[in-house]
């Protein structure tokens, strides 16, 4: 048997496995809460490491190696600045959205809670936020699919779109007759799959090379500038990485699963299980990239066409075929736990903030569930059209979408749960500000300059402070949600 079969058995298995867990949640979905939230019942662990997984997608095991691969230590800013905006987002925001949108209404979606928190009548701040979720979410799960197919094409040497079909099949199945649960559940796995892989390859792989001190003499035999944090960047390149930590404020495929989490009091635990996991994938992967470096370098006989590819490539070289068939399914998971969670999200969009705002307020929760796996198929179609020539690099393309909702609600997210007299004329005006700026500063060039989420971030904040100031007047039901927060709050601490 060979090499590439071996290995398709273990892909397969682990497809089997998704499918079941979806097939399962099919079964624990009742209504339409249960869909879209999981009827609030997720566990700290299963939303530390769903939220983990939604967050990192197949950025984390093949386009930020591949930057590091190529670029050296000066794209590793990346993972500082996530870091610590993870961080900033458990302490911050977890507790306290859980928190308001119980009070709210009991909102399910983000564009929910924000009409909730406003008390808008007029429908408008849901339908613009619906919106915007709809267009970036539709770009996230374009590169999700794109990083699906190479992978496919660099493991099994098949064709790029059979490749898309696959990966698209099978992670809109579970996700259509799952929703919530399934993702959440597939989530899990997916994150414990995907830290012991960033585990287990840079640890033999250093084996390999001799131990750190001779890694380190190859690298720097290389290129000694590799092992720089400060060549080949500069203080405005420096910004640009970590002002990818300001996206997670707003990022509505991972602050969902904060409202989704059994109670307030387990946001801490969640907290520290989450920021773990993600210290632990995040040294895996630029250990990995620079291990990988220093490997290549010593075995010529190997050759890295795609540096996107070295954990795939590491896996198959230096593990059996049935270990590396489950490397290569970590890989697979790291790509489709985000995918599932932004089709879900992208879904209740769809359904719970456009098609019963615009078309049908009374409709039974099971028209609703149909309508959301409808839209499930919907978005994942376009994203295949979007994704069916690959033009771009998967970080590129999970960069623009991060920009585009870490700018467009990040700064509305964050005003909204501390800043009891921000309008929902704030909220509108610094959701469109934001959005709009981050697609202007891309698409004049000026991306290359300064990462856009900078720009969108702060024209954003401007925008939300002033037209709230013009705009405030008091509203008793606003102020008694922000009072019944801060009380829910303190009882659950």
């Amino acid at each position: 048997m060979s090499n590439a079969v071996i290995q398709l058995i273990s892909i397969t298995i682990y497809m089997i496995g998704m499918l079941l867990i979806g097939w399962y949640a099919y079964h624990r979905t009742k209504n339409l809460t249960d869909y879209m939230l999981g009827g609030r019942s997720l566990g700290p662990a299963v939303t530390a490491l769903s939220a983990g997984a939604a967050d990192m997608s197949g950025w984390l095991l093949m386009g930020l190696p591949g930057g590091i691969y190529v670029t050296g230590l000066a794209d590793a800013w990346i993972a500082v600045g996530l870091t610590i905006g993870a961080y900033l987002n458990w302490l911050l925001v977890a507790p306290r959205l859980r928190s308001y949108t119980q009070v709210a209404n009991d909102s399910i979606t983000i564009p929910g809670y924000l009409e909730n928190r406003f008390k808008d009548q007029s429908r408008m701040l849901r339908i613009v936020s619906g919106v915007v979720i709809l267009i970036f979410f539709t770009f996230y799960v374009s590169s999700g699919m794109v990083s699906g197919a190479v992978f496919f094409v660099n493991s099994f040497d098949v064709n790029y779109h059979t490749g898309l079909f696959i990966v698209s099949a099978v992670v809109v199945l579970y996700t259509l007759y799952g929703g919530f649960l399934a993702v959440s559940w597939t989530d899990f796995i997916q994150g414990l799959m995907m830290v012991i892989a960033l585990l287990l390859v840079p640890g033999l792989a250093i084996l390999q090379t001799g131990g750190p001190q001779e890694t380190i003499e190859t690298i720097n035999s290389i290129d000694p500038h590799l092992l720089d944090w400060f060549k080949g960047t500069s203080v405005i390149g420096i910004i640009s990485a970590m002002a990818w930590g300001l996206g997670y404020f707003g990022q509505p495929h991972i602050i969902v699963r904060f409202m989704a989490i059994t109670s307030i009091r387990e946001t801490k635990s969640a907290r520290r299980i989450g920021m773990s996991w993600m210290i632990f994938s995040l040294l895996g992967t630029i250990f990995m990239a620079l291990i990988g470096i220093a490997f290549f370098g010593q075995n010529p006989q190997y050759i890295l066409e795609n540096p996107e590819a070295i954990f795939i490539e590491l896996g198959q070289i230096l593990f059996h075929p049935l270990f590396s068939g489950f490397l290569l399914a970590a890989v697979l998971a790291a790509i489709m736990s985000t995918i599932s969670s932004q089709l879900i999200v992208t879904s209740s969009a769809l359904v719970e903030d456009l098609y019963k705002v615009l078309i049908r307020q009374d409709a039974p929760d099971r028209a609703y569930i149909f309508w959301g796996r409808v839209a499930v198929l919907f978005v994942s179609i376009i994203a295949c059209i979007l994704a069916w020539n690959q033009n771009n690099s998967i970080l590129n393309l999970v960069a623009y979408a991060w920009a585009g909702f870490g700018a467009a609600f990040g700064p509305v997210i964050l005003f909204s749960l501390y800043w009891k007299k921000m309008t929902k004329w704030g909220a509108l005006f610094g959701m469109i500000v934001g959005a709009s700026s981050v697609i202007i500063w891309k698409n004049i060039g000026l991306g290359e300059v300064l990462y856009e989420i900078v720009p969108g971030f702060i024209l954003s904040s401007i925008a939300i402070i002033i037209v709230s100031l013009l705009t405030y007047k008091p509203n008793g039901e606003i102020d008694k949600d922000f009072a019944a927060t801060t009380a829910l709050l303190t009882k659950e601490k």
